[in-house]
C-alpha cells in the first residue's frame, strides 16, 4: 500500500486521526530511566507499545534523536515499529529542504536508512527541493504550509504580490501541493492547530490533500476547532500530539499513563468528527 493508503486503513482500523510524537527528551524521562540517553529507544518503544491500537500515525522528530548521537536508536526504533504496529504510516519529522543533489542524500536517509513511510520538508527552496522524494513511489511529503509557531507570520502570511491573486505564501504553497507539484498524488500539508482558521483556508485550496496538524496538546491547540476547520470525508487529517501523551506521568507507570491521554485525545477528535459528518 502507498502512504495514503496505509493513513486510511490505520484510522479506519483504530477510529483514529491522533498521531503521536515521538521527540524523545532525556531530562523528561521516568526516574527510572534517570536521564539516560541510551534509554531512549527503550522510552519510545513503550509509548508505542502502549499506543499502536489508538493511533492513526508515529511521528519521530529526528533531532532529538541526533542531538544525543541516538540515530542508531532511532533505526531500531523505526524497526520496531514496523514489528509491533506493522500497519501504522511513521512521519519522519525532519523538515528537510535543500538543492536537488543534496536532496537526494536526504530522501535516501528518510526512505532507505530509516524506511519511513513520510517526511515533513521546507518548499521555501522550490519543486525541484521536493522532487527527489517523489521518486519513492508510494512514500509521502508533508510540505510547512502554516506551521504553529508565532515566527510563521514572519514569512508565510505576506502576500505574493507577482502571483495571480496575490495569494499569502501559505495559500501559494497550498496551492501548488494540490495543483502542480502533486505529480503521484503523495503531497500533504503541516498546518498548526494553533490557526483554526488558517487549516479551514487551507482545507478549502487543497481539498483532497491530507493535513498533518501539530500543535494540540502543549502548545495550546484546540482539538475540536482543529477536526471541524481539517476532516473532510476524502481530506484526511493527521492531529499530532507530542508532549502531553510522552510526559503523561513521571513514574513507572509513564507507559500506561500515555496511553490514557492518547486514548482521551483520540477519543475527544473522534467526538468533533462525529458532530460534522
Amino acid at each position: 500500500m502507498n502512504f495514503l493508503d496505509m493513513l486510511r486503513a490505520t484510522e479506519r482500523q483504530n477510529g483514529s486521526m491522533l498521531c503521536v510524537g515521538l521527540d524523545p527528551e532525556p531530562a523528561r524521562f521516568p526516574a527510572a530511566f534517570n536521564g539516560d540517553t541510551s534509554k531512549i529507544y527503550d522510552f519510545c518503544a513503550a509509548i508505542v507499545d502502549a499506543t499502536a491500537d489508538l493511533v492513526s500515525a508515529f511521528k519521530p522528530q529526528i533531532a532529538y534523536f541526533a542531538a544525543h548521537r541516538a540515530e542508531a536508536q532511532l533505526e531500531r526504533l523505526m524497526a520496531h515499529m514496523r514489528r509491533a504496529a506493522p500497519g501504522v504510516p511513521v512521519i519522519l519529522d525532519a523538515k528537510r529542504g535543500d538543492i536537488g543533489s543534496t536532496a537526494e542524500q536526504y530522501a535516501k536517509e528518510a526512505f532507505e536508512r530509516y524506511g519511513a513511510d513520510a517526511v515533513t520538508l521546507s518548499p521555501f527552496m522550490g519543486f525541484d527541493t521536493i522532487q527527489p522524494y517523489l521518486k519513492y513511489h508510494g512514500k509521502g511529503a508533508f510540505l510547512l504550509c502554516r506551521t504553529s509557531n508565532p515566527g510563521g507570520d514572519d514569512f508565510q502570511n505576506q502576500r505574493l504580490a507577482g502571483v495571480a491573486g496575490t495569494p499569502l505564501l501559505y495559500e501559494h504553497i497550498a496551492q501548488l501541493a494540490q495543483g502542480p507539484w502533486n505529480m503521484n498524488g503523495q503531497l500533504g500539508l503541516v498546518v498548526g492547530a494553533t490557526y483554526p482558521a488558517e487549516i479551514a483556508r487551507v482545507r478549502a485550496l487543497a481539498p483532497t490533500l491530507p493535513l498533518l496538524i501539530p500543535g494540540v496538546g502543549a502548545q495550546g491547540g484546540d482539538a475540536l476547532a482543529t477536526v471541524k476547520a481539517g476532516w473532510r470525508e476524502d481530506g484526511p487529517i493527521i492531529v499530532n500530539s507530542s508532549r502531553a501523551i510522552l510526559y503523561a506521568a513521571q513514574g513507572d507507570d509513564f507507559a500506561q499513563a500515555a496511553r490514557q491521554e492518547a486514548i482521551k485525545t483520540r477519543d475527544l477528535l473522534q467526538a468533533a468528527r462525529s458532530d460534522i459528518a
